[in-house]
């Protein structure tokens, strides 16, 4: 599950366990004249089955990449400071073209052989935790000249392999963890899986994804809080004030021709806006000389010509191709860290299929479409490590969201989004503009997004009678051992002798 900023309905509990309150056996059930629950077929503008005319599937397509936009984008750059990247926006942009164009061919996957419902994939906050707290070990901890922009050269071989080995082991450890997600799903465990997966389990689970980042947030917004506030501020006023401002928009119908219709901009693209308007702030800040010149005064990584350059480097087309950072390792630690990761990404996802059937009016998926669904995801996550996104797929609930604001649940349109999204990751310049977003910009962007996310994985509480002493003493016992234990563990690494070498990797 990503960002909840949009207006996306949270899956109801999918079975009935110890300390749910009111749930639906098997899913959303149906109403008394046999129809599922959720939005009938004369509510929407175009079901499931409906393909709309050409020029309208791309619009809504590229309306379902900005969606999922924000996602998209947060995961490579969440992930570039632990792997050493954090002055080389170059490489980051070819990360970014390269979760766009994976995600491309794991939607398509997913709508022709997964679940076949009309539902986005991409990059996965669950995966991030893992991929951070293995990142942060001393083995794997970035030389100290990595962090001075003035003593990297971004060219050498030496800082290639810095970071390139680092991608490569978490590349290893996704690909791995994939297959123990190919297997829950192609035999059909995860419908044996979900009897002992309720709330009371998703809840610290998801939390526990975005909590641990405060710390990189935290010091990506303190470069300059003043423009970090301005983005929260406008992520506040977008998300939650303006929602139900519509928007007239020029639209051309066979009927009436050239017309204006009501869009709700803001609700659907309230992260989006708010980060266009910082970086173009942060552009005129720039062109004015408002923001100090000197490398090390307060507020210089805000300048969007500190990583100018980028654009004018990156390569106009770029295709990117499995092992293109070399052959991945593994580690069994590391494996293990991601297979946590992989069981809460499953979890969200069974939930996004049940929410985005009742929002597209369709029946309750049955269990072999979840096994499906649950399968492709884990060969999307094989595909990913392959292709070295640094993370794993997964449904995108935000995109489950827009499907209810507009009304549109045609699988064409994810279709069309999926071919939007090879076309962005080929085209090099995209990823390239994304990679120069000031830090300040991504700073507030995350304080608001993670903590969205922590509040989603709380949510599932509603569900739960916390006041059962023992609900209370399983959550909070989750949550307090989830930040000890690792808090623990980073600060006292030579305690732990696990018998695993650099050498013994393959």
């Amino acid at each position: 599950m990503n960002s909840a900023i949009t207006s996306c309905e949270h899956p109801e509990p999918l079975q009935r366990g110890d300390g749910v309150l009111n749930s639906h056996e098997g899913g959303q059930g149906r109403k008394k004249d046999g129809q599922p629950r959720g939005l009938s077929s004369s509510h929407l503008a175009y079901s499931i089955l409906d393909i709309p005319p050409w020029y309208l599937c791309i619009f809504l397509g590229v309306q379902h990449f900005l969606t999922a936009l924000g996602g998209l984008v947060a995961v490579p750059l969440i992930l570039a400071k632990d792997l050493c990247l954090q002055h080389d926006p170059l490489t980051q942009s070819y990360l970014i073209s390269t979760i766009f164009f994976v995600s491309g061919i794991c939607t398509l996957l997913q709508v022709f052989l997964g679940v076949r419902l009309p539902i986005l994939q991409g990059g996965t906050f669950a995966f991030l935790a893992p991929s951070l707290a293995m990142l942060s070990l001393p083995t794997w901890k970035c030389p100290t000249w990595t962090l001075n922009a003035s003593l990297v050269n971004t060219s050498s071989p030496e800082f290639t392999e810095e970071w390139q080995k680092r991608i490569r082991e978490l590349q290893g450890a996704i690909m791995v963890a994939s297959c123990v997600q190919m297997l829950v799903g192609f035999s059909g465990l995860i419908g044996f899986l979900m009897r002992f997966i309720g709330p009371l389990t998703i809840a610290p689970t998801i939390s526990l994804v975005a909590l641990p980042l405060f710390d990189s947030a935290g010091n990506d917004a303190g470069i300059h809080w003043g423009i970090a506030t301005m983005t929260i501020f406008l992520i506040v006023l977008f998300s939650q004030y303006l929602k139900n401002i519509a928007v007239p928009v020029p639209v051309y119908g066979r009927e009436k021709k050239c017309h204006t219709s009501k869009f709700y901009l803001f609700q659907v693209f309230p992260v989006l806006l708010a980060l266009c308007i910082s970086w173009l702030l942060c552009f005129v800040l720039t062109v004015t000389n408002a923001l100090p010149s000197a490398p090390a005064a307060y507020g210089y990584l805000a300048r969007t010509d500190t990583k100018g350059d980028v654009l004018s480097q990156a390569p106009w087309f770029r295709f990117p191709y499995p092992g293109q950072w070399g052959l991945p390792t593994i580690s069994l630690a590391g494996v293990f860290g991601i297979i946590a990761g992989v069981i809460s990404s499953m979890v969200e996802s069974v939930g996004d299929y049940y929410a985005c059937a009742r929002l597209v009016g369709a029946p309750p998926p049955p269990k072999h479409a979840i096994n499906r669904g649950i399968g492709i995801e884990g060969l999307g996550c094989l595909l990913a490590g392959a292709w070295g996104t640094g993370n794993g797929t997964t449904s995108y609930s935000e995109n489950v969201g827009a499907l209810g604001i507009t009304r549109v649940g045609s699988r064409m349109v994810i279709v069309a989004a999926g071919c939007v999204l090879l076309l962005m990751g080929v085209f090099g310049k995209i990823g390239a503009a994304f990679a120069t977003i000031p830090t300040p910009v991504i700073g507030g962007m995350f304080l608001v997004m993670f903590g969205v996310i922590t509040a989603v994985g709380i949510s599932n509480l509603q569900y739960v009678d916390m006041n059962s002493s023992r609900n209370l003493f399983i959550f909070g016992f989750s949550i307090y051992c989830g930040l000890a234990v690792p808090n623990w563990v980073n600060k006292n690494p030579e305690r732990l002798h696990t018998g695993d070498s650099p050498s013994s990797r393959l």
